[in-house]
């Protein structure tokens, strides 16, 4: 949705709706067990302050949001990384019904 062709209530209205109904990208022709890794260590997220003071959290936006999308930033404390996953209700699902993967995520590092 581009907001400066739409009214603010328009916008209001299509962000209202889809987090009634979250929608993500689908690409045909990829398989179902995919994952894409995105990042560059080199794209400092926290260290741009662009007049509004330091970032609090890095979104990669609704246009980048499909299945299997992770996206992994430099964290805001040094040293930190911040992990962002975009997944289907269905994968995430089968995510928390997998014991290995449970026991792993849940492990002190």
């Amino acid at each position: 949705m581009v907001a400066s062709a739409n009214g603010p209530d328009k916008v209001k209205e299509f962000y209202k709706s889809w987090i009634k109904k979250p929608k993500f990208l689908q690409f045909d022709g990829l398989p179902s067990n995919h994952f894409i890794l995105i990042n560059s260590p080199r794209f400092d997220v926290y260290g741009n302050d662009f007049g509004w003071g330091k970032p609090v959290a890095a979104r990669s936006g609704r246009a980048n949001s499909f299945d299997g999308r992770i996206t992994i930033y430099g964290g805001i404390e040094k040293g930190s990384l911040e992990i962002e996953a975009c997944l289907f209700p269905e994968t995430l699902s089968a995510l928390v019904k997998d014991a290995e993967f449970m026991e792993f995520v849940k492990s002190d590092f």
